[in-house]
C-alpha cells in the first residue's frame, strides 16, 4: 500500500500502482469526470500514471491553470498530427502550452499555411478529437529516438541534448511525438479549437537559426467558451494600446530612431509628466528624496553589482572611449548608481532609512522579434527607488511601500489584483548571488509583511530576481487579463557587493538592507496596460484634455476664448475647437479623442454666461446647461472620487 497526501492535508491509502484518476474516483464520480491532469510530488504526471511511492497528489480540472496547460498542450499534439497529415513533407519541432492557448513551430519547407487553410485544419482537429483517442506515454532509448527522427534535424538536436533513459514519447491515434508529458486523458474532451494566427519564429529563438512558422491556436472544452474568448479578442483589438496611442497622439515609433525606442508626442509627454508628478507628490510625503543618475556607467560598476554577468547578453555592446581600456555601458538598472550615491558619505543608524527615488531610463537589447509596442521596448523609464535601512526597520519600510503601491492602484482603477511572493528556485542555486542565510531572511521578511497587510498572495518558486526575492502585484485588467504591475524586492546582496555600511549604536559598522521598489514598474509598459484597461478613457485627473470647447459658429469664438481662460483659472485642462466644421463633426472628433467633456457654446450660452456640457459616450440627451463655476465644481468632485488620498 502507498500513502497519498491530498491538498487539504488528508492522507489516503491505495494499492501500489494506483493512478491519479483512480484517486479522483475514490473521492467522487463528479471529480473524476472533470479531472484532466495531475501532479505528483511536484512533477506533472498523466491521469493514468501508476503511482508507486508515497507522495503528495494534486488533481487538476479545466478551472486550474495547470489543467488548461495540459489541455492546450494536448491540443497542440492533435494539431501537429493534422499538419503532418496535410503537409507530409513538413518537419515538426516543439508545441508547448502558453498563457492563452498553444503554438507549434513547423518547418513547412516549400509549403505555406495561410488563413485560407485554417478552417480545414480546425475541422480535422475536431474530427480526430471526437474519436476519443487516449494519450499514452512511453519510454524510448536515445538510439530509437534518433532513428525515428533521422530526417528531422530539429528533433535530432533536442534528442542529442537529452540523456539516455530520460527520453519519452506520447502516442495518440496514429501520431507520436517526442514529449515530456502532461496530457488530458483523451482527445474527446476537446470540443472547440481555433487557429489564431501564424508568425515567423527562429528555431530556439536564435536569429542565426532557420526561421520556422509558428502556428498559434487555442482550444476549449465547450464551444461557448471559444465564442466568448473570440469576442474578448475582438474587444482587445479595439483596446490595443498601439492603436489607441496613434489615435490619441500619445507616442510614435520611428525606424530612423530605432526599434523599441518610443518617441513621446506632446499629449503623451504630458500624460507621463502627470503620472510622474502624482507619484513624486506621494513619495515626498513618504520621505523619499529625488536623485538623478547618468544613462551610462563604467563597465566595472555593473560587474560589481552582478548585472553584467546576468544581463550582459541582453545589454547593448560596451561603449569604448578614446582612452585605452575604458568601457562604458548603457545602464540596465538604476540600483548600482543609487548604491554609489549612498556610498558618497558615511551614515549613522540615526540617519536611516535613506530613500532615494528616480525616474531613471534604462536599456536592454531585446531581440526585434520580442519587441511589442510599449510593453516590450529597448529603452524604458522605471519609477525606481531604493531604500537603505537597518534590519530592524525592514518590516515597517516594506509595509510602507505596500501602502504606496495600493495607493497607486486605487487611484488608477486597478482594483482586482493578487500578490505573488517570488522566491528562489532551490533546484538552480547558480541563478542567484549571495548567501543562503541572507536569502532565507529576505524571503521570510516578504512573507511576513504580506501576511500582516492582509494581502491575498501566492508563493512562486523560481521567480525571484538574481539578487533577491520580491513581492510582485498581479493585476487583472478590464478584459480579465493578468499583468505584473508593481514590484518590491528585499536585497541583502548588493549592500555586500558595494560594501555599504552605517555606524550602529554599538559604534561598529553594519550592513544596511536594501529595498528596491517600482509601483509603476516601467512607465512605458504601465501606460500601455492602463490604455488597454481603460480603453483610453483615463481617470479624469489624468486625461491629457479634460474638456474641449466647441463653437456653434465663428460668431461665438470670443466667448469661447473667455470660457477657455476661466477654465484654465480653475486648473481644468481644455482646448478650443474653433474649426469651420459642423458641430456634429466636432463632437465626433472629440469622441474619438476620448475627451471627457464637450463644452458647447452658442447664442444662449453667450447671452446667459453659461455653457452646455455633454459627456463623452453620451448621446446628448443628458446635456446640461450650467455656469462655469458649477462645471468646475463638478470636475473637482469627480477627481476627488477617483484620486485617493495618501
Amino acid at each position: 500500500m502507498i500513502k497519498i497526501t491530498l491538498p487539504d492535508g488528508s492522507v489516503k491509502e491505495f494499492a501500489q500502482g494506483t493512478a491519479p484518476m483512480d484517486v479522483a474516483l475514490s473521492i467522487s464520480e463528479g471529480l473524476a469526470r472533470n479531472v484532466i491532469s495531475a501532479s505528483f510530488n511536484g512533477t506533472t504526471v498523466e491521469t493514468t500514471t501508476a503511482l508507486t511511492t508515497d507522495g503528495s497528489l494534486i488533481l487538476y480540472t479545466w478551472n486550474n491553470d495547470e489543467g488548461k496547460k495540459a489541455f492546450w498542450h494536448s491540443t497542440s499534439h492533435v494539431m501537429a498530427q493534422v499538419i503532418e497529415e496535410f503537409y507530409p513533407g513538413c518537419k515538426l519541432t516543439i508545441g508547448p502550452a502558453i498563457d492563452n492557448g498553444f503554438y507549434y513551430d513547423v518547418d513547412f519547407g516549400d509549403e505555406k499555411l495561410t488563413d485560407a487553410d485554417f478552417k480545414r485544419v480546425e475541422d480535422r482537429v475536431l474530427e480526430i478529437s471526437r474519436e476519443k483517442h487516449e494519450f499514452k506515454m512511453r519510454s524510448a532509448t536515445k538510439a530509437e529516438a534518433l532513428e525515428l527522427y533521422k530526417d528531422n534535424e530539429f528533433k535530432t538536436e533536442l534528442i542529442t541534448n537529452l540523456e539516455d533513459g530520460t527520453i519519452t514519447f506520447c502516442d495518440h491515434s496514429t501520431f507520436t511525438d517526442l514529449c515530456r508529458g502532461g496530457h488530458i486523458p483523451n482527445t474527446g474532451i476537446i470540443k472547440a479549437m481555433k487557429i489564431l494566427s501564424v508568425a515567423g519564429a527562429y528555431w530556439r529563438g536564435n536569429e542565426k537559426n532557420k526561421q520556422l512558422t509558428r502556428v498559434y491556436g487555442i482550444s476549449f472544452p465547450k464551444q461557448k467558451d471559444l465564442t466568448e474568448y473570440l469576442q474578448l479578442l475582438e474587444e482587445a483589438k479595439k483596446r490595443d494600446h498601439r492603436k489607441l496611442g496613434k489615435e490619441l497622439d500619445l507616442f510614435h515609433f520611428s525606424q530612423r530612431v530605432g526599434q523599441g525606442l518610443p518617441l513621446w508626442l506632446p499629449k503623451g509627454a504630458a500624460l507621463r509628466d502627470r503620472l510622474e508628478q502624482f507619484l513624486k507628490k506621494a513619495q515626498k510625503k513618504a520621505g523619499y528624496e529625488q536623485v538623478v543618475t547618468p544613462h551610462i556607467g563604467q563597465k566595472e560598476l555593473y560587474v560589481t553589482s552582478g548585472h553584467y554577468a546576468k544581463y550582459g547578453a541582453d545589454s547593448f555592446q560596451p561603449i569604448n572611449t578614446p582612452a585605452e581600456g575604458e568601457e562604458f555601458l548603457l545602464k540596465p538598472m538604476n540600483c548600482p548608481h543609487h548604491c554609489e550615491i549612498y556610498n558618497a558619505r558615511p551614515w549613522s543608524y540615526k540617519d536611516l532609512p535613506k530613500r532615494y527615488a528616480e525616474f531613471g531610463t534604462v536599456y536592454r537589447y531585446e531581440q526585434s522579434g520580442e519587441l511589442h509596442g510599449l510593453t516590450r521596448v529597448r529603452g524604458f523609464t522605471q519609477d525606481d527607488a531604493h531604500i537603505f535601512c537597518t534590519p530592524d526597520q525592514l518590516d515597517q519600510e516594506f509595509k510602507n511601500v505596500i501602502d504606496l503601491v495600493l495607493y497607486v492602484f486605487g487611484s488608477l482603477g486597478f482594483e482586482n489584483f493578487t500578490a505573488q511572493v517570488s522566491v528562489r528556485d532551490l533546484e538552480n542555486p547558480s541563478k542567484y548571488i549571495g548567501s543562503v542565510e541572507n536569502w532565507e531572511k529576505a524571503e521570510q521578511a516578504i512573507i511576513n509583511a504580506a501576511k500582516d497587510k492582509g494581502l491575498n498572495y501566492v508563493i512562486e518558486s523560481g521567480e525571484a530576481a538574481f539578487y533577491g526575492p520580491k513581492l510582485d502585484f498581479m493585476v487583472k485588467d478590464a478584459l480579465g487579463r493578468s499583468w505584473q504591475l508593481g514590484t518590491i524586492q528585499v536585497d541583502y546582496n548588493l549592500p555586500e557587493r558595494f560594501e555599504l555600511s552605517y555606524k550602529g549604536s554599538d559604534n561598529e559598522l553594519h550592513r544596511p538592507v536594501m529595498i528596491h521598489r517600482a509601483p509603476f514598474g516601467s512607465m512605458e509598459r504601465f501606460i500601455a496596460i492602463l490604455l488597454e484597461h481603460t480603453a483610453g478613457n483615463f481617470p479624469l485627473w489624468l486625461m491629457p484634455e479634460q474638456a474641449v470647447i466647441l463653437t456653434l459658429s465663428d460668431k461665438y469664438e470670443n466667448y469661447a476664448k473667455k470660457v477657455l481662460e476661466l477654465l484654465e483659472n480653475h486648473e481644468i485642462r481644455a482646448q478650443l475647437d474653433n474649426r469651420s466644421e459642423t458641430i456634429g463633426k466636432k463632437i465626433r472628433d472629440a469622441e474619438v479623442q476620448k475627451v471627457p467633456y464637450m463644452i458647447i457654446v452658442g447664442e444662449e450660452e453667450e447671452k446667459n454666461g453659461t455653457i452646455s456640457v455633454r459627456k463623452h459616450g453620451d448621446d446628448g440627451k443628458s446635456n446640461q446647461t450650467i455656469t462655469i463655476e458649477a462645471f468646475a465644481a463638478l470636475v473637482d468632485e469627480e477627481i476627488k472620487k477617483t484620486l485617493k488620498s495618501f
